[in-house]
């Protein structure tokens, strides 16, 4: 059985049931072909009696229940199942849907890989420029961010303000963070 298959019926099986535990096949018959428009009316009767016999469903034509709770399936915007695949469905294995209950509890690791900050554009006969690293670190320190974010935020403001020098750019985000220029002042001195 192909992951796939099992998931449409899964997914069936949740939107029939949706606040209910049981149903007639009739209701699931219309549910399938009148309210979801997925299949024909005599398809609709043929898919009820193959989830039956597939193992599916159980109970009598009465009183149908899915075999397993379905609701934690989760379907996509705009999706409709293949109607082959109700025709003809595939056995139910008991296993099938702890499959998707085990991928979602183990999900993958996201690898993040950090990129280095931009660094700062300094102006060559700038005499401030040689306090830019020292007010990066003052400026780190004070507000509690790391130095890297206050330099990107920093290099973002450059390309901004476009003819903004580094230790101008710093300042401004001293000045963002709401630290006392006084002391930035003094630390560019």
């Amino acid at each position: 059985m192909s992951d796939a298959e099992a998931e449409d019926i899964r997914r069936v099986l949740a939107i029939c049931f949706r606040g209910e535990t049981e149903l007639d096949a009739l209701d699931i018959e219309r549910i399938l072909s009148l309210d979801m428009g997925w299949l024909k009316p005599d398809e609709a009767e043929t898919t009820v009696q193959a989830l039956i016999k597939a193992g599916w469903l159980t109970g009598g034509q009465e009183n149908l229940s899915p075999i397993a709770d379905f609701s934690a399936s989760s379907t996509p915007l705009g999706w409709f199942p293949r109607p082959q695949r109700l025709l003809n469905p595939t056995t139910y294995v008991e296993g099938s849907s702890a499959t998707i209950e085990t991928e979602l509890a183990d999900p993958q690791p996201i690898k993040t890989t950090s990129k280095p900050s931009p660094e700062l554009k300094e102006a060559s006969d700038d005499p401030r420029a040689s306090t830019t690293r020292r007010l990066l670190k003052y400026i780190a320190r004070a507000s509690g961010l790391e130095a890297e974010e206050v330099q990107r935020r920093a290099t973002r403001k450059q390309r901004a303000l476009l003819h903004v020098t580094g230790w101008m750019a710093l300042a401004l985000v001293a000045r963002d963070q709401g630290l006392d220029m006084e002391s930035v002042i003094q630390a560019l001195s």
